[in-house]
């Protein structure tokens, strides 16, 4: 880890926070019942880490610098993806007695992230020569 890798990280996570404050504001006026904003920033974040991941591989067809690849998938990502505001958004609705709406917002925030997920790699690994790798470090997959 040296000191120009953890400052190409922090400067992707900085506008990967950008982003999210951008999405959230965005999606204020569709978040009356459920945290649109939230959801769509996870299914995004979902799509973009695997899209980009399994694209820019080494032994791909799009290989690009490991630093580039830290600062979108643990920096940018990292920044972007919000599970915290999630599970605290799922928490109040809970509290406020809304268990159907918690019960759809943990559903689709899962089974739409997983679908992007695999979405992203899907499309990379066809326009990569059908890579099956989306990570090449550990530290890719904690953004």
């Amino acid at each position: 880890m040296s000191f120009t890798t953890c400052i190409i990280v922090m400067i992707g996570g900085a506008l990967g926070t950008l982003a999210r404050y951008a999405m959230s504001v965005w999606a204020l006026p569709i978040s009356r019942d459920l945290p649109w904003g939230t959801i769509i920033i996870n299914i995004a974040g979902s799509f973009l880490i695997a899209f980009f991941g399994t694209l820019t591989l080494a032994s791909g067809k799009y290989p690009v610098p490991e630093n580039l690849r830290l600062f979108v998938m643990v920096g940018f990502c990292g920044g972007y993806t919000t599970f915290s505001s999630f599970s605290l958004q799922t928490l109040d609705l809970l509290r406020a007695g809304a268990v159907t709406r918690a019960m759809v917002n943990i559903g689709a925030s899962v089974v739409l992230c997983l679908c992007a997920v695999a979405l992203g790699h899907a499309l990379a690994a066809r326009m990569n020569g059908g890579a099956t790798q989306i990570a090449q470090l550990a530290i890719e997959e904690e953004a």
